[in-house]
């Protein structure tokens, strides 16, 4: 089993942006080309909520919550085992701990189900506020 680590949280004044990058590592024979990507948020009291999904390979399907589309973009860079996540015009409502997960899939496959994701990463804190 491999490891997901995230960065590039932080504290950021509502309007300002942040990219999330989510790193593995620990593989041996297989690589996260294979695996589709969610990031996935968590606010205090609340439910975890899917964010944004990408396929494996290519990422050639992606997939955000309404409520980021617009602001957010994901992508992934499989030669540095990697997949960022750039938001901008954040807002107070965006404070939470995200979350990355990998779901080893078929091509094209995304879901924003996280139950459906069984590697993740311990989580960066994002909190917008002036």
């Amino acid at each position: 089993q491999f490891q997901l680590v995230e960065s590039g949280g932080g504290l950021v004044q509502p309007g300002g942006s942040l990219r999330l990058s989510c790193v593995a590592s620990g593989f041996t024979a297989d690589y996260l080309f294979s695996y589709a990507i969610g990031w996935f948020r968590q606010a205090p009291g609340k439910e975890r909520e899917g964010v944004s999904c990408i396929s494996n390979r290519d990422g050639s399907t992606k997939n955000s919550t309404d409520s980021v589309k617009g602001r957010f973009t994901i992508s992934r860079d499989n030669a540095k085992n990697a997949a960022y996540l750039q938001m901008n015009d954040l807002k107070p409502e965006d404070t939470a701990v995200y979350f990355c997960a990998a779901a080893r899939a078929v091509s094209g496959w995304v879901s924003m189900n996280a139950a459906q994701y069984n590697v993740w990463g311990q989580g960066t804190q994002v909190t917008v506020s002036s």
